[in-house]
């Protein structure tokens, strides 16, 4: 039986997809639900399984553009796959033996120097291979061009790929948000040494009772929520000449993944607790890593915060998230000295930088925000905890 695998619409109004990835090889067998390929779109990359055990052929070529439900190639169900192993092992035995017959008579280049001699127009004859059976290497060709001519440059090569369908699309949104939106940023530090030490009093017995980690971003995402009421057009956007203020905070959050950064979306944050929104975090954490994260999930948000503190980054400007109207940055905490009553003391420090639209959001709204979000991360208990440190067990729900 020949099953015909199609390729699915990986979203509302997407037509067409690119193949980024085989995992297999035409004439491979396969078994139902193995992954098979990826497949990129303006919005994604999705995986694609084997529907039944078979052999694949008639597969679409890496990098071809491919119309959503066209067939991206067919199992044969039939051939089974001691079968399929005999012949192949039959077929790389009496290759391996022709390719030892041919070694002492053929030079073989490898694929770098292959690029090397045809760019500089040099004659495999002239080179003598220093690799296993005599391949000719890269460092070979190099030295040819330097016994050549002496005072030649270095050779330098350069390799260029088609960008993914992704990463245009990447491309395609920062030019626009840079057309289309006046970002600018405006930034604040805050001590982070309350938030340290209550993670270090409870962040065990929380991980014992909810099978989490009591994280940094809890306390992020939930001092944003209490600026986001205080300045609600840091929770709006702009939609044709109206603006459009949310009522409720559905919070994205900036992860990286095997396959780049993903922005999958907390919803409804106003009504989630720590334990509430750190297990939301572990679970699209996980789904991002895993490469099982879907558009739905991160279509939509009205307010994103990304941690660029995670890859060592001290400060930056962070890309306004579009349609939203804002985005706050964090960065890696550091030990610095500051003023604290008249006394220099060291303490673990966070930048924090707030891009925003300036096309509603003015320089109060964007300053007051950082101010309240830097209230709530320096003084948590008062904030975030009803104000006594008798009600953090509640709270944390311990």
């Amino acid at each position: 039986m020949i099953i015909e695998v199609k390729v699915p619409s990986p979203g509302e109004s997407i037509t067409e997809v690119e193949v980024s990835t085989w995992i297999v090889k035409n004439g491979d067998y396969v078994f139902k639900g193995q992954i098979i390929a990826e497949i990129d779109s303006d919005k994604a990359t999705l995986e694609i399984s084997a529907e039944e055990n078979g052999v694949i052929t008639l597969m679409k070529k890496k990098g071809e553009k491919i119309r959503v439900g066209d067939i991206l190639c067919i199992i044969d169900t039939s051939k089974k796959e001691n079968k399929v192993t005999e012949v192949k092992e039959k077929e790389d035995k009496n290759d391996n033996n022709e390719e030892k017959e041919n070694y002492k008579n053929i030079k073989i280049p490898s694929p770098a120097s292959k690029k090397i001699l045809k760019e500089k127009n040099i004659s495999i004859e002239s080179i003598q291979g220093t690799g296993k059976h005599g391949r000719i290497t890269k460092s070979d060709c190099i030295k040819n061009i330097s016994m050549r001519n002496p005072n030649s440059t270095i050779y330098r090569p350069k390799t260029i790929t088609v960008l993914s369908s992704i990463r245009r699309r990447i491309s395609e949104r920062l030019v626009s948000i840079k057309n289309k939106t006046a970002s600018l940023t405006t930034f604040n530090e805050v001590n982070m040494q309350e938030i340290f030490l209550i993670r270090n009093k409870y962040k065990e017995t929380f991980k014992k009772k909810h099978g989490v980690h009591l994280g940094f971003m809890s306390f992020f995402i939930l001092s944003c929520v209490r600026a986001l009421q205080q300045y609600p057009d840091v929770n709006a956007m702009i939609s044709g000449e109206e603006k459009i203020n949310f009522e409720y905070y559905d919070i994205s959050i900036a992860i990286s993944g095997p396959k780049g950064l993903m922005v999958p979306i907390i919803r409804n944050v106003e009504h989630l607790s720590f334990r509430g929104i750190e297990q939301e975090i572990n679970k699209l954490s996980t789904r991002v890593h895993n490469g099982s994260i879907s558009i739905d999930e991160m279509t939509g948000g009205t307010f994103t915060i990304t941690n660029g503190g995670v890859f060592g980054s001290m400060l930056s400007t962070p890309i306004i998230n579009p349609p939203q109207s804002a985005i706050l940055g964090m960065h890696k905490i550091m030990e610095r000295p500051i003023v604290i009553d008249n006394s220099i003391k060291i303490c673990p420090m966070m930048y924090l930088a707030l891009s925003y639209d300036h096309r509603i959001i003015d320089g109060r709204e964007s300053v007051g925000f950082l101010v309240s979000v830097k209230e709530s991360i320096e003084n948590p208990i008062k904030f975030l905890m009803e104000g006594s440190e008798k009600n953090i067990s509640k709270i944390l729900e311990l």
